[in-house]
């Protein structure tokens, strides 16, 4: 078992930065791969970022490629997402997740464990 606590969420204006943490715990925690989500009311949870146990492969969404960072520090047992230059259409939900593949993977269904979310409000 995998648990995930999420938090670093809150309202920001438009061109601000946040940060995001995720501390895991359990027995396996620092051999997972991780991945961050996010859901805006009426539409699909979407992938974000994600990072391989080791912390050495990373991937990204699309919509946040060179503005959002994803590291993990595994003596912490913390993933980070450092998310830089937000736009109001990153206001969402965002859930970290873990997944026991080598590689943090963009399709929500390969991951077996789920933080509560953090809410993320961006204004303009």
């Amino acid at each position: 078992q995998v648990q995930l606590v999420e938090s670093g969420g809150g309202l920001v204006q438009a061109g601000g930065s946040l940060r995001l943490s995720c501390a895991a715990s359990g027995r396996t925690s620092s051999s997972v791969s991780m991945g961050w989500f996010r859901q805006a009311p009426g539409k699909e949870r979407e992938f974000v970022a994600g990072t391989s146990w080791r912390g050495d492969i990373t991937h990204y969404a699309d919509s946040v490629k060179g503005r959002f960072t994803i590291s993990r520090d595994n003596a912490k047992n913390t993933v980070y997402l450092q998310m830089n230059s937000l736009k109001p259409e990153d206001t969402a939900a965002y859930y970290c997740a873990a997944t026991f593949l080598p590689v943090g993977v963009p399709t929500a269904s390969r991951y077996d464990y789920w933080g509560q979310g953090t809410q993320v409000t961006v204004s303009s």
